[in-house]
């Protein structure tokens, strides 16, 4: 009995007693992992990271080659007009009867554009037709009793001096010759106005066909089949021309050039056009001329500049770029092209002005010196070429190497003025 009381004593837990110590070895354990997984997403996270590159926005560089010149004394901005634009109309009011032009098409001098409706100005040229005939009929009437007169007078003149005729008879014969003489000259000039009436009615059909005045290109169609032309149209629904055709081989550049810097630009001074639309095209040019008065309101003047090339590309309206251009002296060193790069894309490094240029992912650093400023942008006289991609606004932290991914819509226009 004594040692199952004792078993029993044995089994019942002690409350009062410490508890047990407790290990500290899978607390130490949990952390490691924790540690090792944060270890690897951050190298993870670096590798990604490095793999993707770093995100940039980027600009093309312009080349301002300088041609055969020294350099550019002035810049200017213009656009490309025709010298030989026309909006062709009929010289009548008439009804549209067919068209033959379209937007882009060309056409030759000469060459039919539309036709009005012939109806009135044949009605006129038949009825001018019917009294040239009506008059050259009478002329030949006349002149066929003129000739009897005539050969009536000559008889009697005969027998007259015979005496076998009276002297009024004689008389009376050779006054009907000249009054036969005079009328036929007022049948002639009737027959000579009623020619000239007819030439002028056929000059009103001619009119209803509109032709092109001079070779050139289509560039607006403003009139449709069965609408009213007229030169004299104020408004409404009549039109005032068939449309629009530019001699492509009259364009030039128009700039104009504020007042402070018109003392730069000479007649003949040769001159480097760059399209907006085509960056990279450098189009050589000259001065035609410089128009003698000044815009009040902008205080500019307009200057006419020639281009040297001609191609399809180069269409009316188009906004360009122009250098003007100092004549490079006989003796002074051939230069090299330089380059135009956004301002945004210099930066400081270890005390040296360098770009960063994209090459397919990766960024390289290059030096570079910098020129003139053009309005937002620089002047890049050695370090970079034209066509060449560079990183706008450049972090700190990129260096060179490394990897780089353009931004979604980061790549920004070519450099501008």
């Amino acid at each position: 009995m004594n040692n199952s009381a004792d078993l029993l004593k044995e089994l019942r837990i002690d409350r009062s007693a410490p508890p047990p110590p407790t290990s500290r070895r899978g607390l130490w354990i949990a952390l490691a992992a924790i540690a090792a997984v944060l270890v690897i997403a951050l190298v993870a996270w670096a590798v990604m990271g490095r793999a993707r590159g770093v995100e940039v926005r980027t600009a093309t560089v312009t080349a301002i080659g300088n041609g055969g010149a020294s350099g550019s004394v002035l810049d200017a901005t213009g656009y490309i007009v025709a010298r030989r634009m026309a909006t062709v109309s009929a010289k009548i009011t008439g009804k549209v009867r067919e068209v033959f032009i379209e937007e882009g098409m060309k056409v030759e001098e000469g060459q039919v554009m539309a036709t009005l409706d012939p109806l009135d100005a044949d009605a006129e040229r038949t009825l001018a037709s019917a009294q040239h005939s009506a008059a050259r009929s009478q002329v030949e009437s006349v002149r066929a009793q003129l000739s009897e007169a005539e050969a009536n007078a000559r008889r009697l003149s005969t027998l007259v001096n015979q005496q076998l005729v009276s002297k009024a008879q004689y008389d009376e014969a050779v006054a009907a010759r000249d009054s036969l003489r005079a009328e036929l000259t007022t049948s002639e000039r009737n027959a000579k106005v009623a020619n000239d009436r007819l030439r002028i009615a056929d000059i009103g059909v001619d009119n209803t066909i509109v032709r092109a005045p001079f070779s050139g290109v289509v560039t607006a169609k403003a009139a449709q089949p069965g609408e009213i032309v007229s030169p004299l149209a104020t408004g409404g629904f009549t039109r005032t021309g068939i449309g629009t055709i530019v001699d492509m081989d009259s364009l030039e550049v128009e700039v104009e050039v504020g007042e402070a810097f018109i003392g730069r630009v000479q007649p003949k001074m040769p001159v480097e056009a760059t399209l907006n639309a085509y960056q990279d095209w450098k189009i050589p040019g000259e001065v035609i001329a410089i128009i003698p008065a000044a815009d009040r309101g902008k205080a500019t003047v307009k200057v006419r500049v020639a281009l040297k090339q001609k191609d399809p590309r180069i269409v009316p309206d188009m906004g360009v770029r122009v250098s003007f251009l100092e004549p490079k002296k006989p003796d002074a060193p051939a230069q090299k092209p330089g380059a135009l790069a956004p301002a945004a894309a210099i930066v400081s490094r270890d005390g040296k002005q360098v770009a960063f240029v994209v090459n397919e992912d990766k960024a390289q650093q290059r030096e570079v010196a910098v020129g003139r400023s053009l309005g937002e942008d620089r002047e890049i006289t050695q370090g970079l070429s034209g066509g060449e991609t560079v990183v706008l606004d450049p972090p700190a932290s990129l260096s060179d190497g490394d990897r780089v991914r353009i931004a979604q819509g980061g790549d920004a226009d070519a450099a501008s003025e």
